[in-house]
């Protein structure tokens, strides 16, 4: 996957806040996302990130 920091990734499963999107902080063995909706940020193996990846979006 081409995953790049600064990008917003869309996964399956929604925040409990309700967004769907997360904005990428960190890339490496683990990533680190923001949820563009609340804020929250955490840090997530690379494996789930890529397994569970809908879209990939630039930020605007």
């Amino acid at each position: 996957m081409d995953i790049k920091v600064g990008n917003i990734v869309r996964l399956k499963k929604k925040h409990p806040c309700g967004s769907f999107e997360w904005e990428v902080l960190r890339i490496g063995a683990d990533f680190r996302l923001k949820c563009t909706g609340c804020g929250h940020q955490i840090m997530i193996a690379r494996k789930l990130v890529e397994k569970n990846v809908k879209e990939i979006k630039e930020k605007a």
